[in-house]
């Protein structure tokens, strides 16, 4: 799979966090955690990154990522009863916006669950 030694890694952090916290917080807490285990394991990331989506060549709009983590994995949080087909599409708007080919998609509901995504 492309981006498998990062992704697992991201995934861990997911699974890391979830352990400790649990489900009930808001998105935020969760989002935070997750930077602080990335710092924590030394995995580049880049938190609330700008993606602009164009038309034509000119900025129809913009949309903020949680995260893109190592420039090559982009990264969405939930904290929801459950993912839906609308996550799922704004993952892979996400992945078209940036150009990255690799998306993950985590929900701290009161499962923990996640969505791998590859665009292109």
């Amino acid at each position: 799979m492309k981006h498998e030694d990062i992704t697992e890694k991201i995934i861990g952090v997911f699974y890391e966090v979830y352990r400790t916290l649990g489900p009930g917080f808001l998105e935020k807490v969760y989002e935070n955690a997750m930077a602080l285990e990335f710092t924590r394991q030394g995995i580049n990331f880049g938190k609330q990154v700008p993606i602009e989506v164009r038309y034509k060549g000119e900025i129809a709009g913009d949309y903020i990522a949680d995260f893109i983590v190592e420039d090559k994995v982009v990264v969405e949080i939930k904290a929801k009863k459950d993912l839906d087909s609308f996550d799922d599409a704004q993952l892979l708007n996400y992945l078209k916006g940036t150009g990255k080919s690799v998306g993950l998609l985590f929900n701290f509901g009161k499962k923990a669950d996640f969505k791998r995504r590859v665009f292109g």
